[in-house]
């Protein structure tokens, strides 16, 4: 893989110079107040090339720094919460605590009837 991302950035050196050795001529830039500057090509080009690349490249850091602080603190909270104590489920049927109501057996009679 290595030899890979350095043949890529020998094939990328090697078209800049033939883009440079091509294109090595000046170019009249109009400034302010009537001001001409004369530059070459290809630092034009990679001067475009830095002015479009940099507010990018800042905005993409920002935003990377502010997802690993969101994940942090995600992380922070979820070790948190695991380290609480868990309480007991609330019991599904009637416990010591709290008695059932209970009709008494009756005789001649259902016990549904008494509690109507």
């Amino acid at each position: 893989m290595q030899f890979l991302k350095i043949l890529f950035w020998c094939l990328l050196a090697f078209v800049a110079a033939l883009f440079t050795y091509g294109n090595w001529t000046s170019v009249a830039i109009q400034l302010w107040s009537g001001t001409e500057a004369l530059i070459k090509l290809p630092f034009l080009v990679f001067a475009a090339y830095m002015i479009g690349l940099v507010p990018m490249y800042i905005y993409h850091k920002v935003a990377h720094w502010r997802l690993k602080q969101r994940l942090a603190a995600t992380e922070r909270s979820l070790g948190e919460a695991r380290s609480l104590p868990i309480a007991p489920p609330p019991p599904a049927y009637a416990s010591e605590a709290e008695p059932a109501i209970v009709a008494p057996p009756e005789t001649g009679a259902l016990a549904t009837d008494r509690l109507l």
